[in-house]
């Protein structure tokens, strides 16, 4: 088990220490407030990912739409142009 790159004799000793720090009435608290902070840093951190995936998305069909509109008015600014070019000077 290897979390954060502290293996279990690591945690088994901040525990410990934890414990003796502050004393088994305050641990459970301190506990809850800890998951609480790593739950809260986790939604925020999936809130982000969605967003950025959802605007990387949004991107993306913004390219794609404009990759098959481009074309089309390259050849009606072309055909306009020939058009141009090949009526008389007034």
């Amino acid at each position: 088990m290897n979390i954060f790159g502290i293996g279990l004799p690591e945690m088994a000793l901040i525990m410990v220490v934890a414990l003796l720090i502050f004393g088994p009435k305050k641990l459970p608290e301190i506990g809850r407030s800890l998951g609480k902070a790593i739950r809260g840093f986790q939604e925020a951190s999936n809130e982000f990912q969605s967003e950025f995936k959802r605007e990387t998305e949004q991107l993306e069909q913004a390219v794609k739409t404009t990759a098959q509109i481009e074309p089309k008015q390259i050849e009606e600014a072309k055909s306009e142009q020939d058009n141009a070019g090949s009526s008389p000077a007034a």
